[in-house]
């Protein structure tokens, strides 16, 4: 369904379309240019930190690297580096962390500023402590935007409006959580299950 939407494939059968406009009337550059990605395994250039960020240079950039690093919370580990914003990272930033590296793919993200965003699993790699933090501004991210959320973690979900539930590759319930809860058993199992699984570690 990620893939689908940047049109890395397109459909067999049928069509996608984005306020009633089939995706395949738009050129790739433009299509391509309004979405923003952050993968569950983001990835880095052998780039300082701010051309990494840059990256996301957009139409839509109406931010500076610096405050989209502010609102990804990884401003403290680009602070503490020894050239901080001009930091070499090595290839695929060696020098980081997993979780470091997700701030950072999230900074790119925030600074393109994109109407459309797919997050998969983008907290997948913080503990958390700072999956809260990048929550709090994912919740900025999305505002007025079209977010696809891809997630198993129920602290992820919660921010979605509208919520679909795959069951080997198809659709076995849509809707938001209250409904899904009270009506989807593979829903209800799954989320039941990892609340509990939360509560006990907590």
């Amino acid at each position: 369904m990620a893939n689908l939407l940047p049109r890395f494939y397109d459909p067999i059968d049928g069509k996608l379309s984005i306020d009633g406009y089939d995706l395949r009337d738009f050129s790739l550059k433009h299509l391509r240019g309004s979405i923003a990605i952050v993968p569950q395994k983001s990835f880095l250039f052998d780039l300082s930190v701010r051309q990494n960020i840059e990256l996301g240079l957009s139409a839509y950039s109406d931010k500076s690297v610096i405050e989209s690093a502010s609102l990804a919370h990884a401003s403290d580990f680009i602070e503490s580096m020894p050239d901080k914003f001009d930091q070499e990272l090595g290839e695929n930033g060696s020098c980081l962390s997993g979780g470091e590296t997700q701030r950072l793919a999230m900074a790119r993200a925030f600074y393109k500023n994109s109407p459309i965003l797919i997050l998969d699993e983008a907290t997948s790699a913080l503990d958390s402590e700072n999956e809260e933090k990048i929550h709090a501004s994912m919740e900025k991210l999305i505002a007025g935007k079209t977010a696809l959320l891809i997630a198993h973690r129920f602290s992820s979900i919660r921010l979605a409006t509208r919520i679909i539930v795959l069951d080997q590759g198809r659709i076995v319930a849509d809707g938001a959580h209250r409904e899904l809860y009270a009506e989807c058993e593979l829903y209800k199992s799954l989320y039941d299950r990892q609340i509990g699984i939360d509560e006990a570690e907590a």
